[in-house]
């Protein structure tokens, strides 16, 4: 395994060979046996190059995995502390990892030099086990019998406006209200399509006809900033431009429950360093912020 490791990195026989201390014949002997016993090709080479095959792709990550667990194993065995260390892969939706995910990322980073970490910042769901992710934030309900999570915050669906639109047109003070006014709305969230709404006379919903359909969250919410219309975003989203004043809320007596942020990771017998280290930094960071404590739907009379 650990061969087939450094043939990767240097991409040729003999860079492997150097990276360890052994001669590219040795080398070349044991990728050879390696593959006899797994009856399939790791790599595909030819006289100018060397890469991996589909499956030497996944017998690799598998190799990086078991060795550096391996490690770990042989540090707790000889009763030192284990390093965080090797690869991190981890997963949340767009915004939310470039507002929250992406600093704590940094800064994790610059706690711990042997981690490396790949983010895939993507709004849609992510198969871990298939796309290798260790770490994943989730907004929303997590299904029965997923992998061990840990709560961190909750949020809700706000709608917002400028406070100079606000002055010009109004502050509604029921959802109705909003069928007739301008609309902004982003088809990059399905959280968002149907806007709904809880109130004394129970919940109900309706659809928006936007005059502005924009594919980003972000662009919505600048819109709303510029003092075009309302628009429905999660309250993590628009925090701070509300605490700078710059965009208002509006119906909030109408708030529905509270959608819950957690963090998930890859379980089993034993959590490694890295993702254990990873989990307990963001949770203590995202539990402390007050933009990830939004209320859920208020007590009416």
């Amino acid at each position: 395994m650990k061969v087939l490791l450094a043939v990767t990195e240097a991409e040729s026989f003999a860079g492997g060979a150097r990276l360890l201390g052994m001669s590219p014949p040795s080398v070349t002997r044991a990728i050879a046996a390696l593959e006899a016993r797994l009856g399939t090709l790791l790599l595909a080479r030819n006289t100018r190059s060397l890469r991996l095959t589909e499956a030497g792709r996944r017998y690799v990550e598998d190799c990086r995995r078991i060795l550096l667990e391996l490690e770990e194993a042989e540090e707790l065995a000889a009763g030192g502390g284990v390093r965080p260390r090797g690869r991190l892969t981890v997963t949340a939706p767009v915004m939310f990892g470039e507002l929250f995910l992406v600093p704590l990322i940094a800064e994790y980073l610059d706690a711990q030099p042997d981690v490396e970490i790949n983010a895939l910042l993507v709004d849609r769901l992510v198969n871990m086990v298939e796309e290798g992710v260790d770490v994943a934030v989730r907004i929303g309900r997590l299904p029965e019998g997923d992998h061990p999570a840990l709560q961190v915050g909750q949020i809700r669906p706000v709608v917002c406006a400028s406070p100079a639109f606000l002055d010009r047109v109004g502050r509604p003070t029921h959802p109705e209200e909003l069928r007739e006014m301008p609309v902004v709305m982003s088809s990059a969230s399905t959280l968002l399509t149907q806007w709904q709404f809880a109130g004394a006379e129970g919940t109900f919903a309706f659809t928006p006809s936007p005059r502005l359909l924009v594919s980003s969250n972000q662009a919505a919410i600048n819109a709303a900033r510029l003092g075009w219309g309302f628009t429905r975003v999660l309250s993590y989203q628009v925090a701070e431009a509300v605490a700078r004043g710059e965009l208002e809320t509006v119906l909030d007596a109408y708030a529905t429950e509270a959608i819950p942020v957690h963090i998930v990771h890859q379980g089993g017998r034993r959590v490694s360093a890295k993702v254990r280290t990873f989990v307990d930094h963001c949770a203590a960071r995202f539990q402390a912020d007050p933009a990830l404590r939004a209320a859920g739907a208020q007590t009416r009379a």
